[in-house]
């Protein structure tokens, strides 16, 4: 998912910015979420210290009232983030040079003076950013690909306990660690996503690494976040092959 940083020192232009993106998130279903907006450029640079693993677009005023300014700020993201999408919105055009000497490599800048323009170049501007995206997600063996809603999204394996048929027809569910996703597609065609996923029953593919215990009684898998999944008396012994070869 990609993390949206607002940093703007005007409070009124900074609300507008925050309803224009969260706006058009929602209408668009990005894979998008606004981290974090604020008037002070070391909030965001203290995220970046603290999470090592960021994708980020980054939407900053130039002139910021602190001891560093906007284009200061996006050299330090480019430093932390080196794919990250740096937007300028400024009434600075003339500091905008300076951009280069910093090496920020910013995505666009955005002049305030008109608030049509500015909010369609945002929507310009995150429109190409969930194209960049998209075409760069590169899942391994570790993650799984899934298309969920009108976007395409990774989950890492380590995050998945199992997927399940859903009521609604043609819809599964998703259960990860701590929540659930719906989304359209066929049950038989989950166990390919991945060697650890293996079909229990007719209704559930699990990740076999996160099974806590297997209760042959009941035909019952509890997952190690507590979950349970049905399992098939065929498929036991298949599971069990499975389990002692890893």
């Amino acid at each position: 998912m990609l993390s949206i940083f607002i940093c703007e020192d005007d409070e009124a232009q900074r609300s507008k910015v925050e309803t224009i993106i969260k706006n058009y998130i929602m209408i668009e279903d990005f894979d998008m979420e606004l981290t974090l907006s604020t008037n002070n450029p070391y909030e965001i640079i203290n995220y970046l210290d603290n999470h090592t693993d960021v994708r980020g677009v980054y939407f900053l005023d130039v002139d910021l009232g602190y001891d560093i300014n906007g284009i200061q700020l996006g050299s330090y993201i480019r430093e932390k983030d080196l794919e990250g999408k740096i937007i300028f919105i400024t009434t600075h055009s003339e500091l905008l040079v300076l951009t280069f000497t910093y090496k920020v490599e910013a995505m666009d800048y955005i002049l305030k003076d008109d608030s049509d323009i500015v909010q369609k170049r945002i929507y310009g501007a995150l429109k190409q950013a969930q194209k960049h995206y998209q075409s760069n997600i590169t899942p391994d063996k570790n993650r799984i690909k899934l298309k969920v809603g009108n976007q395409v999204r990774v989950f890492p394996l380590e995050d998945i306990m199992f997927i399940e048929t859903s009521p609604i027809p043609h819809k599964l569910t998703l259960h990860l660690t701590n929540s659930t996703i719906d989304f359209y597609g066929k049950i038989n065609e989950m166990e390919s996503l991945a060697p650890v996923m293996f079909r229990v029953h007719k209704s559930y593919v699990l990740n076999t690494d996160k099974i806590d215990t297997i209760d042959k009684s009941n035909r019952e898998i509890t997952m190690i976040n507590g979950e349970t999944c049905l399992l098939s008396v065929r498929q036991l012994k298949k599971l069990e092959t499975t389990i002692m070869s890893k």
